[in-house]
């Protein structure tokens, strides 16, 4: 089975070895996508809902750059450092996903690896065949 990898600005790319979103098959999966700005600076600082919606648009990037779409996605985990901020959060992801209602986990966690960081958010997505993006 063929893998395609897309990779994005965030410098942990390279030193973890790791891609943004990989496609197998008819799965994409989106890592743990920060909010991290084009030239790799943290986007929105202190600013949940505008932190949230970076991780969205690069997921977003990600996706359609392996022949998917945002109405693929069948799953999302979300990671906040601040409890008070899930509704905040929950904004920006149901106005991406609110029609699309795809799977999802938020759990609040003790930090992540940029303090500056509020939130992150992984997805995964189903592309068949017959569903490719353009066609």
């Amino acid at each position: 089975m063929s893998r395609r990898r897309h990779f994005s600005a965030s410098p942990y790319e390279q030193q973890f070895g790791y891609c943004r979103a990989l496609r197998t098959g008819d799965r994409i999966l989106v890592a743990g996508t920060a909010p991290i700005g084009p030239k790799g600076a943290t986007a929105a600082p202190g600013d949940p809902f505008g932190q949230a919606w970076r991780c969205l648009q690069i997921i977003e990037e990600a996706v359609e750059a392996l022949g998917g779409r945002m109405e693929h996605v069948v799953r999302t985990r979300i990671y906040l450092t601040r409890r008070e901020d899930w509704s905040v959060v929950a904004r920006a992801h149901g106005q991406i996903f609110g029609a699309i209602q795809p799977v999802t986990t938020l759990v609040v966690v003790g930090g992540l690896l940029d303090p500056d960081w509020l939130v992150e958010i992984e997805a995964e997505a189903v592309v068949m065949p017959d569903d490719e993006a353009g066609a």
